[in-house]
């Protein structure tokens, strides 16, 4: 029932595992070998957020900031307007969080093509605890007019989207993990911002996902096989703007819906999807996320659990949504 897109042991006790932020270190790299425009500055948090490689290849091209979020994006918007591709890095809780007003009104306002690098994000930090543990940044940024939002599936898919980012000339926020998460993509997955892709065939309900859910969505359309329930699952690594054509199209089969995101249910991707749904095609919904919550110490796969953001959970919505369709 899986795509081709997907490796092929990623339900195996040993599937490989990478942190995400390291394939964004190779994608960056990789866009400045090719573009001598792209450049780099960042806040004190280098070796952190994987940018150091480039740093390293390119030191001409490299900018140390310290730590002061506010100049970082500005500077940034200031490299973009003369021509440059800056790519801008901290932990998502300083940027965007820290410095979101700059972001709207030096960036985007004027609509310069810089590339935001939120690090760290989601509870999957882990020990870091409540503050580092961005969980509101896809909502702050997707609100924002003229900014595209990205959260890769992977360390692989982060090094292509990294590519893409330079490629690509809007304002962009990508949203990376701390921890290593399964590979779930191949060398040949594609990726395309705006696109989303069907990882697994189904008729039964859409698992719509994001980011690092993805893989915990696929989990639970396994473990929803032997329950009966056949689940579609789509991986959405472009949160804005929305592919809103393959949602409909997986929605339009399904019937029904459960979104997956490791941030805040209000205002984040599981909104944009209901808001899209209660446009176009009204169906049962239910988000998997954060519920008006902050994130608290603890090691990653145990808080997922605790804030109910793996695979067992997504099962659950799943069918209770089901049982709502058919009512």
């Amino acid at each position: 029932m899986r795509n081709l897109y997907l490796a092929d042991n990623i339900l195996s006790a040993d599937v490989a595992q990478e942190p995400i932020r390291a394939g964004f270190g190779r994608g960056l790299a990789a866009a400045a070998a090719r573009d001598e425009r792209v450049v780099g500055a960042c806040a004190d948090l280098t070796d952190s957020t994987h940018m150091g490689e480039f740093a390293k290849a390119f030191p001409e091209r490299f900018v140390e900031i310290g730590i002061a979020e506010q100049n970082l994006v500005t500077v940034g918007s200031g490299l973009a307007s003369q021509g440059k591709i800056p790519f801008v890095s901290s932990y998502a809780a300083f940027a965007p969080g820290r410095c979101w007003e700059q972001i709207r009104t030096t960036i985007c306002l004027n609509n310069q093509p810089v590339k935001i690098v939120g690090s760290h994000a989601g509870v999957s930090v882990g020990p870091d605890g409540a503050t580092h543990q961005m969980l509101e940044d896809m909502a702050i940024m997707r609100v924002l007019p003229n900014m595209v939002v990205i959260a890769p599936g992977d360390s692989l898919e982060a090094e292509r989207v990294t590519f893409a980012m330079a490629m690509d000339d809007r304002p962009t926020y990508v949203r990376l993990a701390r921890e290593k998460t399964p590979i779930i993509s191949t060398a040949g997955t594609p990726f395309t911002i705006g696109k989303a892709y069907v990882y697994r065939q189904g008729a039964d309900v859409s698992l719509i996902t994001t980011g690092t859910m993805t893989y915990h969505a696929i989990v639970a359309a396994e473990q929803l096989a032997k329950d009966g329930i056949i689940a579609e699952v789509v991986h959405v690594p472009t949160v804005k703007p929305l592919d809103t054509e393959t949602i409909l199209e997986s929605v339009r089969k399904t019937k029904c819906v459960v979104t997956a995101e490791e941030g805040q249910m209000a205002g984040g991707f599981g909104s944009a999807v209901a808001e899209l749904l209660s446009e176009e095609f009204p169906v049962p919904v239910r988000r998997v996320g954060m519920k008006d919550r902050y994130g608290e110490s603890g090691e990653p796969n145990e808080l997922l659990i605790h804030f109910g953001l793996d695979a067992n959970h997504i099962r659950l919505a799943a069918h209770d949504v089901v049982t709502k369709k058919h009512k």
